[in-house]
This record gives C-alpha cells, structure tokens and sequence, in this order.
C-alpha cells in the first residue's frame, strides 16, 4: 500500500502528505486499504474535533478530506461494484460517532 499512497500523493504539499502519512502508519490490521485510508481519516478527524482552532486543526481537516478521497479512489480500484455501499458505511459510521 506504500507503492499506492505515494503515487497518489505524489503532488500534495509536503506537509500535507506527511500529516496524512502518520494517521495511515497509525493504522494496523485492517483488511484492505480503502479500509485503512478510511481509518485514518477517521483518526484525523477526531484529531482535528479535539484541537482549539488554527492550523494544526485545520491540516488535520485537510488530511481527513485527503484521506477518505483515497479510501474511496482505493475502494473504487478494488471492486467499484461495492463503492457505494463502501461510502455509505463510512457516512454511518460517521453519523454514529456524533
């Protein structure tokens, strides 16, 4: 999965990159990578809900956003019949949560 998210975050800003790169190391065994991209949104997510506001909040939001865009680029690269139903699990997870 290195091989996959440096490619496709090949042209991120540096900083950027390296945000979204600690929650995807942050994360161990989970099945697939579109899973994986998932949980580390997630985990940049709750970062970002737990920091007053300014920057340090708001690259964690960026890589959020960067990170489920992978998640669903990847779902969509290992079986796109499942997409949808992949995104909707995600959103309810997510709704769940709040």
């Amino acid at each position: 999965m290195a091989d996959w998210f440096d490619r496709h975050t090949a042209g991120a800003p540096p900083v950027l990159g390296a945000r979204a790169r600690h929650y995807v190391s942050s994360v161990t065994g989970s099945p697939s990578s579109a899973v994986t991209l998932a949980t580390a949104a997630t985990a940049a997510l709750d970062a970002a809900a737990r920091q007053p506001e300014g920057r340090a909040a708001a690259l964690d939001l960026l890589a959020a956003d960067a990170l489920i865009t992978l998640a669903l680029l990847a779902q969509a690269g290992s079986d796109a019949s499942r997409l949808h139903e992949f995104a909707t699990r995600i959103l309810h997870a997510e709704i769940a949560r709040a």
